[in-house]
């Protein structure tokens, strides 16, 4: 089997993967996982899809991570895992896609507006 690789985002965070077949490593920036996200929740998060199809033994994933913060990351790397499963077994989609992890969450940081201190937030108001 040659490297397939998948593209994962959520809010700013871009999570590029390459799957190949091997023993179940999963590499981060040339990091291990456990070193990576020392959260278990974490790794729990990003082996989601891993363990609804039961290949968390079967595939080497090496991820490069970029941006946003490390619940991003972790949720970016879930969907490229995903995504990349699908491009390995297509059958394996609608059990993914019932599980939500074919669904690229759309939320995004508001801008910031300006004469307001925030997005929403508005400077106190003065009668006099």
């Amino acid at each position: 089997m040659e490297v397939i690789n998948a593209l994962g985002r959520r809010k700013a965070a871009v999570a590029r993967v390459f799957v190949s077949e091997g023993k179940g490593q999963i590499t981060i920036n040339k990091r291990d996982i456990d070193t990576y996200f020392p959260s278990s929740i974490l790794q729990y998060v990003v082996k989601q899809p891993l363990n609804k199809l039961g290949v968390i033994e079967k595939y080497d994933i090496k991820v490069n991570l970029d941006g946003g913060g490390f619940k991003g990351q972790a949720e970016a790397l879930r969907l490229a895992i995903a995504r990349a499963l699908v491009k390995i077994n297509p059958e394996d989609k609608s059990a993914l896609k019932s599980e939500g992890f074919m669904t690229r969450d759309p939320r995004e940081v508001e801008r910031k507006k300006p004469g307001q201190p925030k997005a929403r937030k508005r400077f106190q108001f003065s009668k006099r």
